[in-house]
């Protein structure tokens, strides 16, 4: 609630303040469910430290940090990606997924696409690539091993990167954060907690 009465206010201090302890909060509950002591959580925790990186960047308005934003993000779903690939995985719902993804990725490519300037034109289908990836596995991995509350966080990931996108080439708009933020921190905080039984 603090870091959506910042963004309405649009009081930069808070909100970096307010953004960086919520980012913080998910390596605090990783770290609490001891992410450490296996190969599938300590991706997780390098998965969420990049993702906090990823917040701060994105506390920046120029273009050269925001770019460097996404790629800490785009890092951060090939490190959950591969976290996600080590566990069992449903040869079928990886299928599913992965169509599910592709159209989802053409979608969103296609409706910002004539917004997208020279630099963003390399990095967001490369973003795209790696999210849609990320998803694909998640999905995967939750079929697999029962453990559904992944596919459903990753899904909530990728969907609170639209508002991020649409914040950024279609407009301002506390609408954007309003729906965005929550899913986004409610998708990292299911992620950390996966570390307590991995899939």
């Amino acid at each position: 609630m603090g870091l959506l009465w910042a963004e309405a206010r649009q009081a930069r201090a808070p909100r970096a303040a307010f953004k960086t302890v919520a980012s913080s909060a998910f390596i605090a509950v990783a770290l609490a469910a001891d992410a450490a002591a296996t190969p599938y959580g300590r991706l997780i925790l390098i998965a969420l430290v990049l993702s906090w990186l990823g917040d701060v960047l994105l506390l920046a308005h120029r273009s050269a940090v925001f770019l460097a934003g996404l790629g800490a993000f785009l890092l951060a779903h090939v490190v959950y990606a591969g976290a996600f690939a080590g566990g069992p995985l449903h040869g079928g719902a990886l299928l599913a997924g992965a169509a599910l993804m592709f159209v989802v990725g053409v979608l969103v490519l296609r409706a910002f696409w004539p917004r997208l300037k020279t630099p963003y034109r390399i990095a967001v289908p490369a973003y795209v690539v790696a999210i849609g990836a990320m998803c694909t596995l998640a999905i995967g991995a939750g079929v697999g091993s029962g453990a559904w509350w992944l596919a459903v966080a990753a899904l909530a990931f990728a969907a609170s990167d639209i508002s991020v996108a649409r914040d950024r080439f279609i407009g301002h708009a506390l609408a954007n954060k309003a729906w965005g933020l929550p899913l986004y921190y409610a998708a990292q905080l299911t992620l950390a907690a996966s570390v307590a039984r991995p899939a």
